[in-house]
């Protein structure tokens, strides 16, 4: 019986993300999650009390794979401005290959209870970031410099310069090459 709910549940989110990586929050019904996720509408309220839970848990299943790849894409790096680089690139890499998705994790407006985990998700991206740049300073890769504060700027700049061209379906290989250079120099990499 566990099993089977837990399946069901996975089904839903699964669905969901379908569709907001199609439509994004906007075109994600509560119906047309069930129905393609082959299930009653009821259903659906029966893991999830509110269409705002059930956004939730999918920006958190959507936002959890995109820090996974990132992470996973600069540990394979040594320094500290190749980690950056395989941030930004994979970053936006992923973005420029479902950029409907990308614009509804980094902005589109949603319940408040996504916007809350938006948060959580950033922290988790400037965390990393900023043991990058600890570990830079401390090596001497990069100047002395607040790692929290470095990261958390690096990634809301990030956010916020991929959000319009998303939207306006602009971005491209130039804007990635654009924002290694700028998080190059603010991190003060030398060329």
């Amino acid at each position: 019986m566990k099993a089977r709910l837990s399946a069901s549940r996975e089904r839903i989110v699964a669905a969901a993300l379908e569709i907001m990586a199609e439509h994004g929050f906007g075109g994600c019904s509560i119906a047309v999650v069930a129905e393609r996720a082959s299930i009653a509408t009821g259903s659906v309220y029966s893991h999830f009390p509110t269409k705002g839970h059930l956004f939730a848990e999918v920006f958190r299943t959507a936002s959890q794979r995109e820090v996974d790849a990132v992470s996973r894409a600069a540990a394979l790096e040594t320094t500290v401005a190749e980690r950056v680089t395989a941030v930004i690139e994979t970053f936006c890499g992923r973005a420029l290959q479902s950029p409907r998705l990308a614009y509804a994790l980094l902005a589109e407006p949603v319940a408040p209870a996504v916007d809350a985990e938006r948060l959580v998700f950033r922290r988790a991206y400037a965390e990393m970031i900023a043991d990058y740049v600890a570990e830079g300073t401390a090596s001497g890769e990069l100047p002395q410099q607040d790692p929290e504060l470095t990261a958390t700027a690096l990634v809301g700049a990030l956010a916020e310069a991929m959000v319009g061209p998303l939207a306006a379906g602009v971005a491209g290989p130039n804007t990635v090459r654009d924002l290694i250079t700028f998080a190059h120099r603010a991190l003060g990499v030398s060329t």
